[in-house]
């Protein structure tokens, strides 16, 4: 069978994609790599900027988003795609079984992941005081104190963010100097609520159940150090899912897929969604919205195929 549309991932965006193509008569298929639906947002404790929806948390969120989906009769099959080609009748997708899939359309929803430090408490910890999206969570800190890692932008943007709300805010950076833009930099250290930790590294994050501080190195004398605190914001980067795709379409220097608001990349009926593709904002409600720019962006290029 070919389907109209063959959806890779079922996060916001790739749910997104599904009821919307469900919705538009297309024939449609989501390909999860995981057991579980919701992506980033099934490990967040709690969603609290989500129209509508305040307070719930991501577990729960996205829950709600694959019933919808379920409930318009989406068909979803588990496995892990390795490779997408192109063909004169559209897209062959091989699943790492061996399985193939064919496909009119394919929109790429496969999303990012963000790059861990590696360190004892964290994977144990994340959603309980450890936390990647500072815009997500970081209302959840008010009056208290956190720990940002990294010196990039984000880190840096991070770091200002969580000083409108949070008591104190540790910027903890392995080296010496920020990596940030002069301006961020300049807002960072001109800011009485932060305080800038170079040439440390975080070594472990401590807590039973909930963050209560982090043990942290210092690279110059190796000393050892335990700093206090309630949450822990990891922004050393992130790593989008589309080494699958091979060369097959525009990536940019970082590997995320090249496609605009209306989720065309340069292959014509491949769409990227969601953290898959390049975007400023990468929030729930940006990959739900994506979803829906693709399908529109399939109907109409499906309909110029006939």
């Amino acid at each position: 069978m070919q389907y109209d549309v063959v959806i890779l991932g079922s996060g916001p965006a790739g749910l997104g994609a599904a009821v919307y193509a469900k919705r538009a008569m297309l024939s449609c298929l989501v390909l999860e790599k995981k057991s579980m639906s919701g992506g980033q947002i099934a490990d967040t404790g709690e969603v609290d900027n989500y129209l509508g929806l305040p307070g719930l948390d991501g577990f729960s969120l996205a829950q709600k988003f694959r019933e919808h989906a379920e409930r318009l009769e989406v068909p979803f099959s588990r496995c892990e795609i390795v490779s997408v080609k192109k063909n004169s009748d559209g897209f062959l997708l091989e699943a790492k079984d061996g399985t193939c899939y064919a496909a009119k359309t394919v929109v790429v929803a496969t999303g990012a992941r963000h790059r861990l430090l590696g360190v004892s408490g964290e994977k144990e910890l994340t959603g309980a005081g450890v936390s990647y999206c500072a815009t997500c969570d970081g209302a959840f800190f008010r009056g208290k104190e956190v720990a940002v890692v990294g010196g990039g932008d984000v880190a840096l943007s991070d770091a200002l963010y969580l000083a409108r709300m949070a008591q104190k805010v540790y910027l903890i950076h392995r080296r010496d100097t920020l990596r940030g833009s002069r301006h961020l930099q300049q807002q960072v250290l001109s800011n009485e609520r932060i305080t800038f930790l170079p040439n440390t590294i975080v070594t472990q994050i401590l807590g039973d159940g909930r963050v209560s501080g982090v043990q942290m190195e210092n690279k110059r004398d190796g000393a050892l150090q335990t700093l206090s605190v309630d949450g822990v914001f990891i922004a050393v980067g992130m790593e989008p899912e589309t080494a699958f795709l091979g060369e097959l379409v525009q990536k940019d220097s970082s590997g995320y897929l090249v496609a605009g608001e209306d989720a065309v990349t340069s292959v014509p009926g491949l769409f990227a969604v969601g953290d898959a593709r390049t975007k400023r904002l990468r929030q729930v409600v940006t990959a739900v919205s994506d979803g829906a720019n693709a399908i529109a962006s399939a109907e109409e290029y499906l309909l110029n195929q006939d």
